[in-house]
């Protein structure tokens, strides 16, 4: 595979997809009423899962490697169980599984949202013959939460509160209260529009790395030696699975009340706990930190020790010189302006460099691309194999003229159904962003082929800014929390669709099965995830500064939306400065990674994942780096057992207690309280 070290490889996996030369299934028998059960119930899980992480610190980590073990879990289980009771099924194929892992992918991303996360360089991509020999470090955590916990939940009326009733340019009524029916209506209005551009996987020969190693994963699972290794795998995400999900029950026994039970356990001494210094027994986030890379967990247990155990005291003590001590802390005129403005530098900073260095290496690699192509016209002949992957994926292409058709058909959709929700959004702003939607589109699918960076949530960063201060005083902040989420949306599909149809490509899966498969996906994760924030919304006290449901990017995002209407007159005292020099901090730390040589630059933290501390506290640091403690001292003890079990092993703690938090929210919602209380006070 050109332009991809180790890209025999994939090519082998390629040809293991056609079953030793067989021609794969029509695009129909793809698709299959199984798979789309299977779908269902695993996008469910993870929609639960991942609103829970998106509710509780906006730190999710990629799941899709952990998607695609259960996925195969689910159909292999299913197929065996048909083949003991007697009865004939089809054979479970990689091309069905490609299709069921993008149908439940899409499902569950519409409760994620789009992701920034660090790049998986495509030179690290090598022999993979399956899930078992991925190494830990492939994994990186996202860094903003879906727009349940960011941008749709800071329009309701408590983050309006919390940014402060006072402040210039929270106007009074810039808010919308949460409901089913409008979220769901804004989600189908924007889900389902995306950029095809096939050029970029056949012609560009683009890596996108996320895409190649899910392809080899689902052909590593489909041999023999991947069918052996995968029931070990099986085993161990049933045993974790069983053992999160009993202990998330056991724990809830002692959790009645304010500051109880084991997640307020005083690990370090109670002047660590009122600092959030505390392991909290969440299994998720060590299954979470045993998924992403070593660099993340200690950025944030970086960024922890910087906020917390430095800044935040310090700053306190000046309570009464920097700001009033007549105010609650929760003020944003107070210590919590500090803690939101100085998290909003870190991402913005971070954000604005990497968004500049992926549009200027993917304007670079188009015109080398264009310059080799002229050069080299006619000189390279495609291998055999690529000859065959090529004719699979475009015998089954979707026609042109019904993309153009679709796309004007949903903007018109759009165009109207928009603003009738939001009436500060006028109609005007939506047609400008889908006009503008196809390059931007392009650019960030492209840029991601090259990176594996999805930049989504960066150009909905800018049009939040242009559109809050376009819209002015009143209308502002909605209108820029809502432009947020819709050009995030546009954006993010593109980039999603193509890592999609890059998997398909190495498993010679048809693209017309798989966009089928990804609209199913959609609509089914459209009606999923408002139901399952309201859940949580109804069930637990969402965006509680100060408890477990914290939903940090609610209230920094409403408050990016505030600087785009007020600018810096919206800072507290000195916050300003702060906020300068966390900014050239993120954008150095950036610089000096890409600069230094591998073995210096990769020990550079990440300024993102240094900022989600600042807001959340220290505790879901500390269990996201006992995760790659462990994983650090199994690959130690015996390192290929570490590689085949790693993953499987952290899917189950992720499930097992995600999973608990459904029969607790029909426990809250019915009034049925923990019997006990566990706590903990000084003897002095």
């Amino acid at each position: 595979m050109a332009g991809l070290d180790g890209g025999g490889d994939a090519e082998e996996g390629a040809t293991h997809a056609r079953g030793g030369g067989g021609a794969p299934p029509p695009w129909r028998e793809q698709l299959t009423a199984r798979g789309l059960v299977a779908s269902l119930a695993v996008g469910a899980m993870y929609s639960v899962i991942v609103m829970k992480l998106n509710l509780t610190t906006g730190l999710v980590p990629t799941l899709n490697v952990s998607a695609a073990l259960i996925a195969f879990v689910v159909l292999r289980g299913w197929t065996q169980a048909l083949a003991r009771l007697g009865f004939a099924a089809r054979p479970f194929t990689r091309q069905e599984n490609t299709v069921v892992q993008t149908c439940a992918v899409a499902c569950y991303s519409i409760a994620v949202g789009g992701q920034d996360h660090p790049p998986l360089h495509p030179s690290s991509i090598r022999r993979l013959p399956s899930l078992m020999e991925i190494p830990t470090d492939w994994f990186f955590g996202s860094f903003c939460a879906g727009g349940f916990g960011s941008y749709l939940l800071g329009l309701n009326k408590r983050t309006y509160e919390m940014a402060g009733e006072d402040t210039e340019g929270n106007v009074p009524g810039s808010y919308k209260e949460p409901g089913i029916a409008w979220m769901t209506g804004f989600l189908l209005a924007v889900s389902f529009v995306g950029l095809l551009a096939l050029v970029m996987i056949i012609d560009y020969k683009l890596t996108y790395p996320s895409g190649t190693a899910t392809a080899v994963l689902i052909n590593g699972f489909h041999t023999p030696h991947g069918d052996a290794m995968a029931k070990q795998q099986v085993n161990g995400f049933t045993k974790y699975f069983a053992m999160s999900f009993f202990w998330s029950f056991f724990q809830w026994f002692y959790s009645g009340g304010d500051n109880c039970g084991f997640s307020q356990f005083p690990t370090f001494g109670l002047k660590a706990w009122q600092q959030t210094f505390f392991f909290d027994f969440s299994l998720t986030y060590v299954g979470a930190g045993m998924i992403c890379s070593h660099l993340v967990n200690l950025s944030l247990l970086l960024g922890a020790i910087l906020s917390w155990g430095v800044m935040w005291p310090l700053i306190s003590d000046l309570k009464g010189d920097w700001y009033s001590a007549d105010i609650p802390e929760s003020s944003m005129k107070s210590l919590q302006g500090y803690k939101a403005f100085i998290c909003v530098a870190l991402i913005l900073g971070d954000g604005l460099y990497n968004f500049v260095k992926i549009v200027a290496l993917t304007i670079k690699n188009l015109f080398d691309s264009s310059k080799l192509k002229n050069a080299k016209k006619g000189e390279d002949m495609p291998v055999l194999d690529e000859l065959h992957r090529n004719e699979v994926f475009t015998r089954d292409n979707i026609p042109s003229w019904l993309a153009f058709s679709g796309y004007l058909g949903l903007t018109f959709i759009a165009v109207i159904a928009i603003p009738m929700m939001f009436h500060e959004m006028k109609w005007y702003y939506v047609v400008i962003a889908y006009l503008l939607a196809p390059a931007l589109g392009f650019c960030n699918a492209y840029g991601a082929g090259l990176t594996d960076i999805n930049m989504a949530y960066n150009y909905g960063k800018i049009a939040l800014f242009i559109l809050a201060a376009w819209a002015g005083k009143d209308s502002g902040v909605v209108a820029g929390l809502v432009g947020c989420g819709l050009v995030k949306s546009l954006v993010s599909i593109s980039a999603d669709l193509m890592h999609d149809f890059k998997t398909g490509h190495l498993t010679l899966t048809s693209p017309r099965s798989m966009i089928i498969a990804q609209a199913i996906g959609t609509v089914m994760g459209c009606v999923i995830s408002p139901l399952t924030f309201f859940l949580f919304y109804n069930a637990f006290d969402i965006g509680n500064p100060e408890g477990y449901w914290k939903a940090p990017y609610a209230l920094v995002y409403r408050n990016m939306a505030i600087l785009g209407v007020e600018g810096f007159s919206a800072l507290p005292q000195h916050c300003l400065q702060l906020c300068y020099g966390f900014f050239g901090f993120a954008v150095a730390a950036n610089l000096t990674r890409d600069l230094c040589p591998p073995k210096y630059g990769r020990w550079v933290p990440l300024p993102m994942a240094m900022g989600v501390p600042f807001l959340v506290g220290a505790s879901f640091a500390i269990d996201m780096c006992i995760g790659s403690l462990i994983v650090f001292t199994w690959h130690i003890i015996d390192k290929s057992k570490a590689a085949l079990m790693v993953p499987a092993v952290a899917s189950g703690l992720i499930c097992g207690d995600g999973l608990w938090i459904f029969p607790a929210s029909l426990l809250a919602l019915a009034k049925i309280s923990p019997p006990m209380c566990m706590a903990f006070r000084s003897t002095n």
